[in-house]
C-alpha cells in the first residue's frame, strides 16, 4: 500500500498569501480569491513525500504539536525571538520537522487564520507526554473538546513514523525504579528494543513505532496494539479501560479507521481556530507581520 498524502496537514500548516473575508471554516473557502491554492499545496506536498517517504508522519506530528498549543493557528511555526522563546524550541518540539515545506482521506475544511504568539512555556502545558496513563491522556483530550474515541483513533497516528529511546527506555529498564520493565510490554517485543535502545540515556536511536509497515499508513497500528507490542506508554494506556479497548478492536477493520480517523482529524483541526478578522494572514510563515 502507498503512503497516503495529508493534504489537511498542509492546509492546516502553511501559509496561503490570501485575504479572508471572514466566517468560519468551511469547504473550498479559497475558490473564489485563489481557486488553486489546494491544488498547489497538494502538488507541492506529493513532490517532496515521493522523495522523503518519512515527510507525512512528520507533518501529522507537527499538526497535532500546534493544534493542542493556542489552537490551530500555525503558532508552532514561529521563530524565537529575542524577547521571546517560541513554541518551536520547546523540548517536545525540539524533533519536530516538515518546517520546510496522495490521497486524500478527508475534505479539509478552511479558512485558518494564523496566531501572532508562540511561547515555548506553554507547550509541555498542553501536549500529552508518551508517559501518560490513561486519565491523563482522557483529561488532556478533554481540554481540547476532544472525546475517548478521538484519542483513541488520533493515536493511530502512530502507524507511521519513529520515537527515540529515551521516550520509552524507562519500560524496559527502570518502569518503576526498582530496574524493573513494563510487564505490560510483550516480553519478546521487549527484549528486541533492549538489543537497539543502549540505556535510559539513550537520546540518538530511534525505533519504528509500528515494527510491521512504519512507513504505511493503516490499522495495523492496532493489530500491534493489542500484542501488547505498543511503544510508548500513552499507547499502552488505550488497553486499560474497557471502552478504549472496544475501540481499539473495532478500530482493527482498515476502512473502519481510515473513516473515522478522517473524522477526528477534522474535529482536532477545528480546535481554537482564528477566524474573521481574528490573528493574520502571514506574509512570511515564520515570523509574524510587522
Amino acid at each position: 500500500m502507498k503512503m497516503r498524502f495529508f493534504l489537511v496537514a498542509c492546509l492546516a500548516m502553511f501559509c496561503i498569501l490570501e485575504v479572508c473575508q471572514g466566517g468560519n471554516l468551511r469547504k473550498q473557502f479559497y475558490k473564489k480569491t485563489c481557486p488553486q491554492a489546494e491544488q498547489i499545496v497538494r502538488t507541492k506536498i506529493q513532490e517532496h513525500v515521493s522523495g522523503r517517504p518519512d515527510l507525512p508522519a512528520k507533518l501529522i506530528r507537527m499538526h497535532f504539536h500546534d493544534c493542542f498549543v493556542r489552537g490551530c493557528d500555525g503558532s508552532v511555526l514561529l521563530d524565537s525571538t529575542a524577547t521571546n522563546t517560541a513554541e518551536k524550541d520547546a523540548i517536545p518540539n525540539l524533533s519536530l520537522a516538515g518546517f520546510d515545506f496522495n490521497k486524500p482521506m478527508w475534505e479539509v475544511l478552511t479558512g485558518r487564520r494564523d496566531g501572532r504568539v508562540s511561547i515555548s512555556g506553554e507547550t509541555l502545558a498542553n501536549l500529552p507526554a508518551p508517559f501518560f496513563n490513561f486519565t491523563q491522556l482522557k483529561q488532556s483530550f478533554a481540554s481540547k473538546g476532544l472525546t475517548v474515541h478521538d484519542l483513541v483513533v488520533l493515536s493511530g497516528a502512530h502507524a507511521i513514523g519513529i520515537g527515540h529511546c529515551n521516550l520509552f527506555s524507562n519500560r524496559l529498564f527502570n518502569f518503576t525504579g526498582k530496574g524493573d520493565q513494563d510487564p505490560s510490554l510483550n516480553p519478546t517485543y521487549a527484549n528486541f528494543l533492549k538489543t537497539k535502545c543502549q540505556g535510559l540515556s539513550d537520546t540518538t536511536t530511534t525505533i519504528e513505532m509500528d515494527p510491521n509497515s512504519s512507513n504505511t499508513f493503516d490499522s495495523d497500528y492496532y493489530s500491534i496494539l493489542r500484542q501488547n507490542k505498543g511503544l510508548f506508554q500513552s499507547d499502552a494506556a488505550l488497553l486499560t479501560t474497557k471502552i478504549s479497548r472496544n475501540i481499539v478492536n473495532e478500530l482493527v477493520k482498515q476502512n473502519k479507521f481510515c473513516t473515522e480517523f478522517g473524522q477526528s482529524m477534522t474535529r482536532m483541526g477545528a480546535i481554537e481556530v482564528l477566524t474573521g478578522s481574528a490573528g493574520e494572514i502571514r506574509r512570511k510563515c515564520s515570523v509574524v507581520n510587522s
